[in-house]
């Protein structure tokens, strides 16, 4: 694990630590490069430090976004900063994406483990119907727009039942256990501080952190992505595509009926068409880094 010194995070004191984190430089994508081979290479923990230090604003971000599971938010932040350091600590710089792309995975799946391990109000198991169940409840309301609180009707928790492959009776549970209070972000931080939590993490800065997190990164797995679709015939990128892509996938079922095929070979070709896909993404964005070092060398 990354030894390193981030800002104090206490229950009394996220706004002080908002204002602490916004304070830290935003990377250009050649200063992060650097910072990574030098941790990489010679295991520099001041180059560690700065890598770190400029993304705690990204955890911050991720970690607000799970306040409704009733948790401090300080705990989630605290699990979030767990996450960047092991991602920050995995990071190869030589793989083509900017270390906000490979750290958001970390991140949440630092969370999602401390909400699952801790969350006492839930008393929740670990099995992977209890997980799906507890990440997708929330999601599958809004879709059916029962955004209200309280008991959901019958005919909703059928189709959420049959979504999840889970037991009517828990859905209820979970509902029930889920629909207590949730602290907005535009609470204020605390009886003493009227100041709200997100306009803590609103600053030109942010703008410009957008900008680099979103937009440039978005557009660039775009078009890797289109690129290494080109390698794919015809049926393996439209099951590529409605296995993957898809929001709700395709089932194997359907995709068999439509192809004539059987459900295990639709799976074979969606294994191989993902491990074609990752591969070519990784290969173009390996040596669209080596050409952009090598024209900064030029220039330098």
């Amino acid at each position: 694990m990354i030894s390193t010194t981030l800002p104090t995070l206490t229950s009394t004191g996220i706004s002080q630590y908002l204002v602490a984190i916004g304070k830290y430089p935003i990377l250009s994508e050649k200063e992060e490069y650097m910072l990574a081979k030098r941790w990489q290479t010679k295991s520099d923990a001041k180059a560690a430090r700065k890598l770190v230090t400029s993304h705690l604003r990204l955890v911050a971000k991720i970690a607000f976004g799970f306040r409704g599971y009733k948790l401090p938010v300080e705990d989630l932040i605290s699990e979030g900063n767990v996450g960047l350091m092991k991602a920050v600590k995995k990071f190869d710089p030589e793989k083509g994406f900017r270390l906000s792309t490979y750290a958001i995975w970390w991140i949440r799946a630092s969370i999602n483990e401390f909400i699952l391990n801790s969350w006492s109000l839930v008393k929740l198991g670990t099995t992977a119907a209890q997980k799906k169940l507890f990440y997708n409840l929330q999601k599958l309301k809004n879709q059916m727009n029962q955004i209200e609180k309280g008991e959901l009707p019958v005919e909703i928790v059928k189709k959420i039942s049959k979504k999840l492959d889970v037991k009517e009776k828990d859905i209820v549970e979970m509902n029930r256990r889920l629909s207590g209070p949730e602290k907005s972000l535009n609470a204020p931080i605390s009886v003493d501080d009227d100041t709200e939590a997100i306009n803590l993490l609103k600053s030109n800065e942010d703008n410009q952190e957008k900008k680099l997190y979103q937009n440039d990164e978005k557009n660039k797995r775009k078009e890797l992505l289109i690129k290494a679709l080109e390698n794919l015939s015809t049926r393996e990128k439209d099951i590529f595509i409605k296995r993957c892509l898809n929001d709700p996938p395709s089932t194997l079922e359907k995709l068999s009926k439509i192809y004539n095929i059987s459900r295990e070979r639709i799976r074979q070709i969606e294994v191989r068409s993902f491990e074609k896909v990752k591969k070519t993404v990784l290969e173009i964005a390996i040596t669209e880094r080596k050409e952009s070092l090598y024209h900064n060398k030029k220039k330098n």
